[in-house]
């Protein structure tokens, strides 16, 4: 494993361990710092330099200049899911907790990747525009509901009428940015043979609208790899059950660990979904036969969009009403 290079990576630089001269670096966390690393490595590689790995976790913004630098390059890399590496690290014995020791473990943690995992990471400028784009567009989201909540503080109390008045024009400037957003990245996609047509998709499903598809298409470019459960996982609508002993149950329910924005936009299009769409009038009728509570059911409806919706844009299809309904009354 001596063409491993671990690598930590953190917000202003990145610790370094060549595995091949047992070199520990610290450089800069930008694009000079990459390329100084890469001359230093065709120094030591020389003519093997095509066949070194970076191995590297995944620290959201913080690795994502490493990873278009290392798609630009068509150097290999092993991107470790954070929670194998800390098990690994507690494998080994590791008690040291520090950045150098960190890029040290992971320059031998080649063995537990896949060989689909060792690969040139794809870098497509539009996918990275729209997560951009919507990462932005959450934090306005959360923003106006940060101001609606105090704006109905004060109207609660007869507030200030002038702080009430701001804070009304701060929550409508708020929601034309929001608006803007949305139509930035829509025009990122009409622009885009390929996500055009993986909207048009989503979007075919009964009751999903423009911000729905936007939201559920984001997901599936920023987890290409994720299969339905994961997905549902990462929306935090998949269920827990909690217990511990006898004294402390409780009924299942959603873990919220994905982000809010997911079920919130979604929200409208499951009402929408079980009032228009046959298919899934019938699932809600047999839940709520069933007993389920109306809110169950509605999660259940939510989750069934979602996989839908995945299943529609890994197999490249439109939703068919009248197929899905023959389905579920043939299952019947």
């Amino acid at each position: 494993m001596e063409n491993c290079i671990g690598i930590d990576v953190s917000k202003a630089s990145i610790n370094v361990h060549i595995s091949k001269s047992h070199q520990d670096l610290k450089l800069d966390n930008t694009i000079k710092g990459f390329r100084t690393l890469y001359s230093k490595l065709k120094k030591i590689y020389k003519k093997e330099i095509g066949e070194i790995i970076y191995i590297f976790e995944p620290t959201g913004s913080y690795s994502e200049a490493l990873r278009k630098y290392c798609s630009d390059q068509q150097i290999k890399c092993f991107v470790i899911n954070p929670k194998q590496f800390s098990n690994y690290a507690k494998a080994l014995g590791v008690e040291v907790k520090n950045d150098i020791e960190d890029a040290r473990v992971l320059s031998k943690a080649l063995g537990l990747a896949k060989p689909e995992q060792i690969t040139v990471p794809v870098y497509d400028e539009d996918v990275e525009r729209i997560k951009e784009l919507m990462s932005y567009y959450k934090f306005t989201v959360r923003q106006a509901t940060q101001l609606k909540n105090h704006l109905e503080s004060l109207e609660s109390k007869d507030g200030d009428s002038f702080a009430i008045r701001e804070l009304k024009k701060s929550i409508k400037a708020s929601v034309k940015m929001q608006e803007r957003i949305i139509e930035q990245i829509q025009t990122i996609i009409d622009t885009n043979e390929k996500y055009k047509k993986d909207y048009e998709n989503i979007i075919s499903i009964t009751g999903i609208g423009q911000i729905g598809a936007i939201v559920l298409l984001h997901l599936f470019l920023k987890y290409p790899d994720a299969n339905q459960r994961q997905i549902v996982s990462l929306t935090g609508l998949n269920p827990v059950y909690k217990q511990s002993g006898t004294s402390v149950q409780s009924g299942y329910k959603i873990s919220k660990t994905g982000a809010k924005l997911y079920r919130g936009s979604l929200f409208m299009a499951t009402m929408s979904a079980i009032r228009y769409d046959a298919n899934i009038k019938v699932f809600y009728e047999r839940l709520k036969a069933n007993g389920k509570h109306t809110t169950q059911v509605q999660i259940a409806v939510m989750r069934k969009l979602i996989i839908t919706a995945h299943s529609l844009y890994k197999n490249d299809r439109k939703y068919d009403v009248e197929f899905n309904t023959n389905k579920v009354k043939n299952a019947a």
